[in-house]
C-alpha cells in the first residue's frame, strides 16, 4: 500500500506534540494515534517500530526547523559582518522558539539518547550533518568565525533555548540582547 506523505507528516507532528508534552516514556504508537485523531494502528502502519517512529520524528524536526529558502536567499547577498551573523542566529532562535513543541521534543530526544545508544547514533548523525551544514553556510557566506565558533554558538544557543523554553533566569533581558552579547563575546575580534 502506498503511504500518504501528508498523513505521515501529520503523524510525525502528532508524535512531536506527544513527545514534548509527555516525554519519551509517553511516546507510543497508541498515544500518537490518539493525538492525531486517527484509528488505532495507523501510526504503526507508517512507523513499524519505536525506532522507525523516532527516526521519523527526527526527520520531521529537521523539516520543521530548517531555514526557508527565502531566508537563506535574503542573507546570501548581504555583506558578511558580525551583524549579519547575529541576524542569522536570531533567525535560528526565532525558528526554535516559534516551534516550541518541536524544540522541546528535540531536547527530549537528546536526553533519551543518553540512555539509548541506537538513538544516540541516529540523533548524533543528524546533529553532525546539521553542524556541518552550518559551518558550510557560514564559510560560503563569508561570515566571520569557523567550526570552533559555530560549535560555541550551538552550545550557547542550546542553553539559551533551554532557558527561554523552561524557567528563564533573566526574563527581563530580551533574547535579541542575549544573541547580540553572544556574537560580541564569541566571534573572533578583527
Amino acid at each position: 500500500m502506498a503511504k500518504n506523505e501528508a498523513r505521515r507528516r501529520a503523524l510525525a507532528d502528532a508524535g512531536l506534540d506527544v513527545l514534548a508534552r509527555e516525554g519519551s516514556r509517553g511516546l507510543t504508537h497508541r498515544a500518537v494515534d490518539e493525538a492525531a485523531a486517527v484509528p488505532a494502528g495507523t501510526t504503526s502502519n507508517y512507523f513499524r517500530s519505536r525506532e522507525a517512529l523516532i527516526a521519523g520524528l527526527v526527520d520531521r524536526i529537521g523539516e520543521r526547523l530548517a531555514p526557508s529558502e527565502a531566508d537563506l536567499a535574503a542573507r546570501a547577498g548581504a555583506e558578511p559582518s558580525p551583524e549579519l551573523f547575529a541576524d542569522y542566529l536570531r533567525d535560528i532562535v526565532r525558528r526554535l522558539t516559534s516551534e516550541r513543541e518541536v524544540t522541546l521534543a528535540l531536547f527530549e530526544l537528546r536526553l533519551e539518547s543518553t540512555r539509548r545508544p541506537e538513538l544516540a547514533a541516529v540523533l548524533g548523525a543528524w546533529q553532525r550533518a546539521g553542524f556541518e551544514a552550518d559551518v558550510a553556510f557560514n564559510t560560503g557566506a563569508g561570515l566571520p568565525g569557523g567550526a570552533r565558533e559555530i560549535a560555541l554558538f550551538h552550545y550557547a544557543i542550546d542553553g539559551l533555548l533551554l532557558d527561554r523554553l523552561t524557567s528563564p533566569i533573566d526574563p527581563g533581558t530580551s533574547t535579541d540582547e542575549v544573541v547580540d552579547a553572544l556574537v560580541a563575546g564569541l566571534l573572533p575580534r578583527g
